[in-house]
């Protein structure tokens, strides 16, 4: 069963999720309190391991900071969900700058609540709504940081060429430019943008400014 702490300053709110929890029986709370430092504190007195999943409000009332309260949590073992009205994007994007694993609006269902908790248990990604909204705007947050190689690798494949004359025009082996493909997919993954498809990539490298939309000719890259 997945061990989850709730770390909110309203009660109201950790009661509806123990409810919740208790009721749905996947998930655990063996923890519920107003502060990371609370929480922490508690961990240390009872010699606990750190629990699975940690439901974190976005603002707590100690003056901790986003930055602080996540990666207090992150770097303790667990992994961090916040829970948030999200009506500030720019402490939204913080918080998934500092390693929480995603993002659930207080208006959501308990129900949605309790399943973002199983899927972040279970290493799954939480690539939901509020989660894009929160990047939709903030280019240097969702960059990819795709190296020159792979760049170069994305702009000539996307186009349309297939991938062995790609690995022939940059002089390198075919095994390569698959594996540099491989990493840009995964890169764009990792920053909530997933390009699984080759059609998927040429939008990709449209947006970042690698390829001309008008420019590419489609049928290449079916």
């Amino acid at each position: 069963m997945t061990r989850v702490a709730l770390i909110d300053d309203h009660e109201s709110v950790r009661l509806g999720l123990e409810a919740g929890c208790a009721r749905e029986g996947s998930a655990s709370v063996v923890f519920s309190g107003s502060t990371v430092t609370e929480y922490l504190s508690w961990r240390r007195s009872r010699q606990v391991p750190p629990v699975d999943v940690v439901v974190l409000d976005l603002t707590l009332g100690d003056g901790a900071t986003v930055t602080e309260n996540v990666t207090r949590l992150v770097g303790d073992g667990s992994s961090v969900i916040i829970h948030s009205v999200a009506d500030r994007p720019a402490s939204v994007r913080e918080a998934l700058a500092a390693g929480a694993a995603g993002i659930v609006s207080k208006t959501s269902r308990i129900d949605d609540v309790l399943h973002a908790v199983s899927s972040v248990a279970q290493g799954e990604p939480l690539n939901n709504v509020e989660w894009a909204s929160a990047v939709e705007g903030d280019r240097e947050f969702a960059d990819a940081q795709l190296s020159a190689r792979e760049r170069d690798v994305l702009r000539l494949y996307a186009a349309g060429l297939p991938l062995k004359v790609v690995a022939e025009r940059l002089g390198v082996a075919y095994s390569t430019a698959k594996e540099n493909i491989t990493r840009v997919r995964t890169k764009y993954v990792e920053v909530g943008r997933p390009a699984p498809t080759k059609i998927d990539l040429l939008h990709r490298a449209v947006e970042d400014g690698l390829l001309d939309r008008h420019r590419t000719d489609p049928e290449r890259t079916r």
